[in-house]
């Protein structure tokens, strides 16, 4: 069994904390001379990194290289202190920069920056699990996996992604989405408060008590108001000891009338979805068998007889391949849909993602892209990496949420449309490709429940309109908290907001 690889249509994914300043004057000898300055006070004299140099590769290494941001120059900050002083250099130089912790931000927004300050998060790692308390601080260049161990250790867990390696605040920042939200709602949820370092370089805290309009839009807008250098989450006792259910199938071509049939009745079913149940559905090109292939997985949050009751619709379609196991849930992310999360977080692949959030899940449109990537692939043979999630989240307690009490939008979504776009270097199906995503994009949005496009920001291309990410209601609100927090755009690369609305 050989796929063609797919790189993160299973995954949740997020700008990872894209934050920017104005564009200006100043090139990268003038860059490199302030940086270099004595006495500037870094807390390491490593913290600078230059092209040419590994260190420089290795602080701005990205997971896509379609369309991405350039740097004249990164600093790999190791204290709160060298963040201040970082965005306090690039706002007084105008020179654009980006703020990353585990640079899985794809919208092509980010790619407007050129020639910037790169501010590497990377090593603000730490992670406190306060068990007591139920608690949990992080820095803010935490990824997924570096804080599941110490948090099952505790006998807790949190609601995440559905990858190891994005940075985990970049997620929160977008809202985050994952198996979880059906019983503990989203990240943005979870979080109780977080350390920002504003535009202006001072250092706040945001919460519900401080500055909690700030601590309002950072939840589904947050790359627009400052540099989160942590942040601090609610954590929950663990489910039926942490072990999930999980099981990984594969329907061929011929059953995905009745696979797409099956999960839009369980997703559109008023409810009947099971908080604990999350599925995620994949449509990708199979090498071995030569033809278009549902790889499917779904994980239960609790015994074994329970998720088989839950599963039982699907199952009863009767999948060419299934692998049924218990999975502990700090291994979640890494053991489950076969195992790709290795193969998927591979850094440098030329990946170009359209989505579309699905309050409704069509099976006429689902079974309609499965069709025309079917098509797609038959012609166009170099385009055989390209694949279609459905990532089908269980909405009950997202929905129960008030939606005042966050800017993130779309809570009702059910599931969420990803069409990944991946081609080798030199290759000419980019064109293609991208006409076929805006075609199967336009189909689901046009049956999504919702009246126009709406998308996830953190899964945004970078070509919506404002309204289809943030929405009409909520863009007024956030344009008069960006002209307080960030009057002079320094934050402008990451899905940017306005000043003013409309």
């Amino acid at each position: 069994m050989s796929f063609y690889l797919f790189s993160s249509v299973i995954c949740l994914l997020f700008a990872p904390g894209g934050f920017s300043a104005a564009v200006g004057p100043s090139g990268p000898m003038n860059v490199k001379a302030a940086l270099t300055k004595p006495n500037m006070g870094w807390t390491s004299p490593n913290i600078l990194s230059f092209p040419g140099q590994q260190s420089f590769a290795n602080a701005t290494e990205r997971w896509t290289v379609f369309d991405p941001p350039t740097y004249s120059a990164s600093i790999t900050v190791r204290s709160e202190s060298d963040v201040v002083k970082a965005v306090n250099i690039a706002r007084d130089l105008k020179v654009p920069f980006l703020a990353t912790g585990g640079r899985h931000g794809y919208g092509t927004t980010l790619g407007r920056l050129q020639n910037g300050i790169s501010i590497d998060l990377s090593l603000l790692k730490s992670v406190s699990v306060n068990k007591d308390a139920r608690t949990m601080t992080i820095g803010g260049g935490v990824r997924f996996r570096d804080m599941v161990d110490p948090l099952f250790a505790a006998g807790l867990q949190i609601q995440t992604g559905t990858c190891s390696c994005p940075g985990m605040v970049g997620v929160t920042i977008g809202a985050g989405i994952g198996r979880l939200q059906g019983v503990y709602g989203l990240l943005s949820d979870a979080l109780i408060s977080a350390t920002v370092v504003t535009a202006s370089g001072k250092v706040i805290q945001v919460s519900e008590n401080s500055h909690s309009d700030l601590f309002w839009g950072i939840r589904g807008a947050g790359a627009n108001f400052g540099v989160i250098t942590s942040a601090t989450y609610r954590v929950q006792p663990l489910i039926n000891d942490g072990i999930f259910t999980s099981i990984d199938l594969i329907f061929p071509a011929s059953k995905n009338v009745s696979y797409f049939n099956t999960i839009a009745s369980m997703v559109n079913g008023n409810g009947t979805f099971p908080a604990k149940l999350a599925l995620i559905s994949n449509v990708l090109y199979n090498t071995t068998s030569n033809q278009t292939e549902i790889v499917a997985n779904m994980a239960y949050a609790g015994p074994q007889d329970e998720a088989l009751r839950a599963m039982a619709p699907v199952l009863a379609l009767q999948p060419v391949f299934t692998n049924l196991t218990s999975v502990s849930w700090k291994n979640l992310n890494t053991a489950t849909s076969f195992g790709l999360d290795a193969v998927i977080c591979e850094p440098n692949g030329i990946r170009s993602i359209y989505s579309a959030a699905l309050r409704t899940l069509s099976a006429e449109s689902s079974i309609s892209a499965f069709e025309k990537l079917s098509d797609f692939y038959a012609k166009y043979p170099e385009g055989r990496g390209t694949a279609i999630s459905l990532e089908s989240f269980p909405p009950q307690k997202v929905r129960e949420i008030a939606d005042s009490s966050s800017a993130y939008p779309w809570r009702q979504t059910a599931t969420y449309l990803l069409v990944e776009l991946s081609w080798q270097p030199g290759s000419t199906v980019g064109d293609a490709s991208k006409a076929l995503a805006l075609d199967l994009r336009k189909d689901f949005a046009a049956t999504s429940g919702y009246p126009d496009l709406s998308v996830y920001v953190n899964y945004a291309h970078g070509d919506e309109k404002l309204e289809q990410i943030y929405s009409a209601e909520k863009l007024p609100r956030l344009a008069a908290l960006k002209k307080t927090w960030d009057p002079e755009n320094l934050f402008a690369f990451n899905n940017p907001l306005p000043t003013h609305y409309p």
